[in-house]
């Protein structure tokens, strides 16, 4: 930072796409000068880099790809560090079904569970180091969290900040409380503006989230040359997905709603460019738990994530397994575009954060989500309440497992606790997309209450750290709910990632069978071999479907993967919240 720039030889074609892009951000500063440092803060020392951009195209994943979300610490045993205990367990477990792994933040913060970082380069050494991730991301595709909105105000950044040093004093985002903040999309109900002493008079600098993630200023691209740098160290250290958290709110204005601003997409935009530049295969995922335009947005043209979230399946997923009916699953499915070329999805139902109730805007009535905090409350559950505009507020998120949330229906607790579960993981594995399975998920762990009181957060419900000598003896009794949860969805994902219709950008199209009861879609493989009616019974009934809803070809032998039955003629009958991969092919 602030050192010369280094004149060599640069990549004409890069350099020309990064100057448009640069010139978009910050039109007033000298392209090719700021072009130069962009170049050197991602290659530095003349890193080897392609000659050409890699073209949009399917290759970046397969069928094969599964992830498992994860913070460093979910597991714990007091002796060894988490890291070498997640890789034992990564290894034990979940080797040769699962290949990719998503580490929550793993560096040094100071609050949020990791999202209020204190330095960008080191591994936190409670949890370990950075051998500790190599030896990880030597065996698993490792995702890690560029948290690039804000920082700790604990950090050294922050803290230099507060001094007047150059260049920190112009790193953090500051406003005036007598500023028009009133159109201010947020999703927390603390104040907007914090007031601090610095060396050069007290300030008022914006926090997005909380009062100790300071939000920081992109007008200055310093502040982006650094988080360049930031993204060089962790792909040297073996990651290959990158995780844009909060996005959305990187860029902002007063007197706007400082969300999606033209700016944070062309920020992205130069991101994707240097990583498809990248030699190393490099794939960007953004973070917006926004409603579903606006998450597309970040699609762009092909030229911004290669992946984002399927933020409303937590929200929809839950409400059809808890009122018995698909209607409003499948109404949203039918909307979904497919992805671009060269982009995907990624499904999921549960994470380290709540399950997000602002993707659900639109696609459920206020009855249906009253209904749905109703039932997450009687499970157990919490709700989070986000500001509104008008300073009233509305629900943010469900907190609780997905494995408690579905321990019950609208109707009360019944005998099909585990079944209901793996029906709704079973249609993130058969959805357009790249499946991805919360950790709390994989081994059905219940609402942790204890660690709600203690924290005094609603979040750490959800964020259960497992003694790993507890965990074993639990995975070990095959008869224990954690066994049984574990041991069937790796069933039914070594199933998976053998059929190529399950390509995340295999063909999709949703099947009507005329019973809101049954979810279900087509797929058909990238070569068209092989196509895969997957049914879901949303229900705790059991239900007919006639072979004829499916339009399925004569005189090929039609099978359930899962249950390796023979399809007959007329009907196929579904138990409560059975699924069916029905396949031409396969096994």
């Amino acid at each position: 930072m602030g050192q010369e720039v280094r004149h060599k030889e640069k990549t004409p074609a890069v350099s020309r796409s990064l100057a448009a892009k640069v010139s978009e951000i910050y039109p007033d500063i000298d392209a090719d000068i700021l072009t130069s440092k962009v170049i050197d803060a991602f290659w530095p020392d003349g890193t080897q880099r392609r000659k050409r951009a890699r073209k949009p195209g399917n290759a970046l994943w397969s069928q094969g790809d599964a992830l498992v979300i994860t913070y460093g610490n979910s597991i714990i045993d007091g002796v060894h560090k988490p890291l070498d205990l997640l890789n034992d367990f990564l290894h034990r477990y979940l080797r040769g079904v699962i290949n990719g792994v998503h580490i929550l933040p793993f560096f040094p913060f100071t609050s949020d569970d990791g999202f209020a970082v204190t330095d960008y380069l080191s591994v936190n050494p409670q949890l370990g180091d950075w051998a500790d991730i190599n030896r990880i991301s030597a065996d698993f595709k490792l995702m890690s969290d560029l948290v690039l909105n804000h920082v700790s105000s604990q950090g050294t950044w922050f803290n230099a900040y507060l001094q007047g040093q150059t260049p920190y004093d112009r790193f953090f985002f500051e406003a005036r409380p007598e500023d028009d903040l009133s159109m201010v999309v947020r999703p927390r109900t603390t104040p907007l503006l914090q007031k601090v002493e610095t060396k050069n008079g007290p300030r008022y600098v914006w926090c997005t989230f909380s009062h100790d993630q300071i939000d920081l200023d992109f007008r200055n691209p310093e502040v982006l040359l650094e988080f360049l740098r930031t993204i060089r160290t962790h792909i040297d250290n073996g990651v290959q997905i990158i995780r844009l958290d909060a996005v959305a709110f990187l860029w902002k204005e007063v007197g706007s709603p400082s969300i999606h601003l033209p700016q944070t997409h062309a920020i992205v935009k130069l991101i994707r460019l240097l990583c498809d530049y990248a030699v190393e295969p490099i794939v960007l995922l953004t973070e917006t738990n926004v409603p579903k335009a606006e998450n597309l947005s970040y699609f762009g043209k092909r030229d911004e994530a290669h992946v984002i979230y399927n933020f409303p399946l937590p929200p929809l997923i839950l409400h059809a397994l808890l009122s018995g009916t698909a209607e409003n699953l499948d109404k949203w499915q039918r909307s979904m575009p497919p992805a671009p070329l060269g982009c995907a999805y990624l499904n999921f139902t549960a994470s380290h954060d709540g399950i997000g109730m602002r993707p659900a805007e639109g696609l459920l009535s206020t009855e249906d989500q009253e209904a749905m905090i109703a039932s997450v409350k009687a499970s157990g559950g919490l709700v989070s309440m986000r500001a509104l505009p008008d300073g009233g507020e509305s629900p943010y998120e469900l907190n609780t497992t997905y494995f408690a949330a579905l321990s019950r229906t609208f109707d009360g607790p019944d005998q099909y606790h585990i079944d209901r579960f793996l029906c709704s993981q079973t249609i993130v594995m058969s959805l357009e997309g790249i499946p991805a399975f919360y950790i709390h998920s994989l081994l059905a762990t219940p609402n942790d209450t204890e660690a709600v009181e203690r924290r005094g957060m609603n979040r750490a419900i959800n964020r259960h750290r497992w003694d790993y000598d507890t965990l074993r003896m639990h995975l070990d009794q095959p008869d224990s709910v954690h066994a049984r949860v574990l041991a069937a969805l790796k069933r039914r994902l070594t199933i998976r990632q053998r059929q190529s219709a399950f390509h995340p950008n295999a063909t999709q199209f949703t099947v009507r069978t005329g019973d809101d009861r049954i979810f279900g879609v087509w797929r058909q493989s990238l070569d068209r071999q092989q196509s895969i009616f997957a049914l879901h019974n949303v229900s705790k009934e059991r239900v007919t479907v006639p072979v004829t809803s499916l339009n399925i070809i004569a005189d090929e032998d039609w099978r359930d993967l899962l249950s390796g039955d023979a399809i007959p003629d007329d009907d196929v009958i579904l138990a409560p919240y059975q699924c069916r991969w029905i396949s031409n092919t396969g096994h």
